[in-house]
This record gives C-alpha cells, sequence and structure tokens, in this order.
C-alpha cells in the first residue's frame, strides 16, 4: 500500500502525459492481485475406527430411608356394633346381619363401610361353604321342611272334625330344588268313615338364575267325598320369583298340564289344561308368619282351583302353631256333591 501510495503521489508530480501510462500500469497491478489466488492443497485424513467394549453402567444403590410419621386412626367399628354383628353372624342369621348393616349406614356414617364390608365377607364365605357342603352331599342329605299335626272343622260336602297330617320337605341344591309333600285328612264316626282325603306331590325345579325356573310338577289325590276316588296331574312350565327379599317372597309358575280324574260316578275323564300358582310368604314381625298359596287348573271338563291361607305363630324352638283355611272348588263336581269345600285346620307344626 505504501508503494501504490508513493507511486500516485509520483505520477501526479509527472507532467500531464506521462501520467495516463504510469495510471495504467497501476491499475493493471491491481487487477493482477485481485486475480490471484492462493490455492492450498488438501489435507488427506485416513480414517479412524476405535474399538471399544460398551460401557458399562452400575445401577445406582439407593440406601434404605426410613421416615417415621405418626399413625392417623382410621374409622373403626364400635365394639357395640360389632357385638351384635358377631351374634347375628354366630347364629346364621343374615336378616338380623342385614339390619345392623342398614341402621350402621344411618347411625354411624364414619364405619358403615366396614361394617358393609364385614357382612359382606361374612356371607360370600357362608356362600362358598355352602356350595362346597352340597356338591358332597348325597341324595338323602340336605333336605329340609317341616311336618304339621292337628284337627280340622269340615263344611260342604261333609260337616265333621277330625285329624290332619301334612310333610312338605325341600331340598335346595346349586341348580335343582326337589320338592316332596303329603297330606292326610282322616275322620270315622261311628265306625263310619265321614272324611279321607289323601294327596301326594313331587315338584322338581331346575335353577336358571337366581329368581327364574323351570318346574315340573306331578300330583295325586283322593278324595270321594269331594267326588272323585284319584286324580293324577302332570305340568310342567316356567316359574319365576317376583318378589324375594328379607321378610317377603312371592313365586309364581304357569305350565301346561294334563289331568286324569276317575269320579265316583264310575266315568273317567282325561284332558289337557293350564296350569298356574301363585306362592306367597309374608313375616309380618319377628315370629309370625302369614302364607298364601293358591294353584288352579283350567280344562275343558272340570276345573279347580285350590287355596290355602294360614298364619304360623312361634311358640319354641322349632315348634310353632298354625292357623289355615283350605278352599276347594270344582267347577262340574258330580251330580249331588258342591262346587265347593272349605278346611279349617289348627295344628302344630315342627321345622328342620
Amino acid at each position: 500500500m505504501l508503494s501504490v501510495l508513493i507511486a500516485t503521489m509520483g505520477l501526479a508530480m509527472l507532467p500531464e502525459p506521462a501520467v495516463a501510462p504510469a495510471r495504467r500500469r497501476v491499475a493493471a497491478t491491481r487487477r493482477a492481485r485481485r486475480q490471484t489466488r492462493l490455492e492450498r492443497p488438501e489435507l488427506e485424513v485416513e480414517p479412524v475406527f476405535i474399538t471399544a467394549p460398551p460401557l458399562e453402567v452400575s445401577p445406582p444403590v439407593l440406601n434404605d430411608v426410613v421416615v417415621a410419621l405418626g399413625k392417623i386412626p382410621g374409622p373403626e367399628i364400635s365394639p357395640e356394633m360389632r357385638a351384635m354383628l358377631d351374634a347375628a353372624m354366630q347364629a346364621g342369621d343374615e336378616g338380623g346381619v342385614d339390619t345392623l348393616v342398614k341402621y350402621a349406614r344411618a347411625g354411624d356414617p364414619g364405619s358403615r363401610d366396614l361394617v358393609l364390608r364385614r357382612a359382606t365377607e361374612w356371607k360370600e364365605a357362608r356362600a362358598r361353604a355352602r356350595n362346597e357342603r352340597v356338591q358332597q352331599a348325597s341324595a338323602f342329605q340336605l333336605w329340609s321342611g317341616r311336618v304339621e299335626a292337628g284337627g280340622f272343622v269340615s263344611t260342604g260336602n261333609s260337616d265333621v272334625t277330625g285329624l290332619t297330617g301334612v310333610a312338605d320337605l325341600t331340598r335346595e341344591g346349586l341348580r335343582w330344588r326337589h320338592r316332596v309333600m303329603a297330606q292326610a285328612d282322616f275322620q270315622r264316626t261311628g265306625g263310619i268313615t265321614s272324611r279321607e282325603r289323601y294327596a301326594l306331590g313331587y315338584q322338581p325345579n331346575y335353577k336358571i338364575n337366581d329368581r327364574g325356573y323351570i318346574y315340573g310338577n306331578g300330583q295325586y289325590e283322593s278324595d270321594r267325598f269331594l267326588g272323585y276316588y284319584s286324580r293324577y296331574s302332570g305340568s310342567i312350565g316356567a316359574g319365576y320369583s317376583v318378589i324375594r327379599r328379607n321378610g317377603l317372597t312371592l313365586d309364581i309358575e304357569v305350565g301346561p298340564a294334563f289331568r286324569q280324574t276317575d269320579f265316583t260316578d264310575r266315568t273317567m275323564q282325561g284332558s289337557l289344561a293350564a296350569r298356574g300358582s301363585v306362592e306367597l310368604n309374608w313375616t309380618l314381625f319377628s315370629g309370625l308368619v302369614a302364607t298364601q298359596s293358591a294353584s288352579g287348573y283350567w280344562e275343558r271338563y272340570n276345573s279347580t282351583i285350590r287355596s290355602v291361607s294360614a298364619i304360623e305363630a312361634k311358640l319354641l324352638g322349632p315348634l310353632s302353631a298354625r292357623l289355615s283355611y283350605t278352599l276347594q272348588y270344582e267347577s262340574e263336581p258330580p251330580v249331588g256333591r258342591v262346587t265347593t269345600d272349605t278346611t279349617s285346620r289348627a295344628s302344630l307344626v315342627y321345622a328342620f
């Protein structure tokens, strides 16, 4: 740059004709400098490969940290409620347990969930134990029922008093329910039989679910004072538990049937029929139960309706006192017979 400056000053001092060539030389020198490039050869570097084992990182080791927190007391079942629950569970009283759960929810909201959980666990344990017992039981085990013995007063075709006996047995299985019923009314006055009725029935039920079932029903009856020596009935159909809660149950059944009757006028009659039944059990209060059982056969020649209304009061242990009223209606009885018979009974009942 200094040389260019000196040259420029020198040119300025030269006479005008000599200045032009000098300026052209200076410009040419500048252009040559701009066009000159310094080219450096590219450095070639060979690739380097490094082989090393994978890096192993040890898992972090945390020392045990113990934090002591103050215990906060949670909800507990009161001693009184626990004692009542234990007593009801030991007695196997599911209705009592449900009642305690109901009032625990209203009276002690803090422990209601604990009471409900304890009751639920107890019921589930009972159900498991019962299922195991039923699976291992023989056909002669697990029967429960009632035996009734007493007297009766009859009006209608025979106005007499006498003795009566009833047996009603039930076996509950996991899928099957079996029921056997037998009844006998007998009266002799002065060596002459004035009342004689026998009935025997068997009903198997196949449980579809907790409420629905399929039933079969076979029945034999003999009541010559009502107008027939023998009557055989067979039916199959469907049943449903309309109401099933503590203290109240209502079952209904309906299906086709066939009946064959040997009347006292020496005629025999057999025909298809429709059968329906209703059975109600209502616990009015502890120790007092009202029942209503009604069944009917509707057929072409002779239809039958039978109703049994009863009230039963617990006396002592398995013993109860029972009052019942039976009404039986025959739409076409033999000549000389009335259509309706009624029977009032008072008896002692032994339940097992």
